[in-house]
């Protein structure tokens, strides 16, 4: 995975949470963001994935534009933020349908089998979110 970061900056009214942030990560480098509460690191890990537009500048996820080609960044990573929006009461199969249902996933339930297989959660596809 390839990150290309160029002078992007994210205001929340008067409080500048990043400005003029540059970077690049190429692919097989592995990074991590370190820094103090309020230093920007989840608003730039949420603008990386798209769930939040810049106030200026510009990036690319494997070579795919935040703003112009967002289904194409979200489908090319996995990002799992700290506050994960699951649903207790649903079984692992039925919120992965859900998902893929929401995010329009091309063979969602060949793609589903898949990534329950690469993942380990194939005797835990029966149980509810909560166990």
């Amino acid at each position: 995975m390839s990150i290309e970061v160029q002078n992007i900056s994210k205001n929340y009214g008067s409080q500048k949470a990043l400005d003029k942030i540059s970077f690049s990560i190429k692919s097989g480098e592995i990074v991590g963001f370190l820094g103090p509460n309020g230093a920007g690191k989840s608003t730039m890990m949420r603008i990386l994935t798209t769930y939040l537009n810049p106030n200026e500048g510009s990036a690319t996820v494997n070579g795919h534009d935040i703003l112009t080609a967002q289904k194409e960044v979200k489908e090319s990573i996995g990002y799992l933020p700290e506050s994960n929006p699951l649903y207790p009461e649903m079984y692992v199969r039925e919120y992965l349908d859900f998902s893929a249902g929401v995010y329009q996933i091309k063979d969602a339930k060949n793609r589903i089998t898949q990534v329950i297989e690469e993942t380990g959660l194939t005797s835990h596809i029966g149980k509810k979110i909560s166990q």
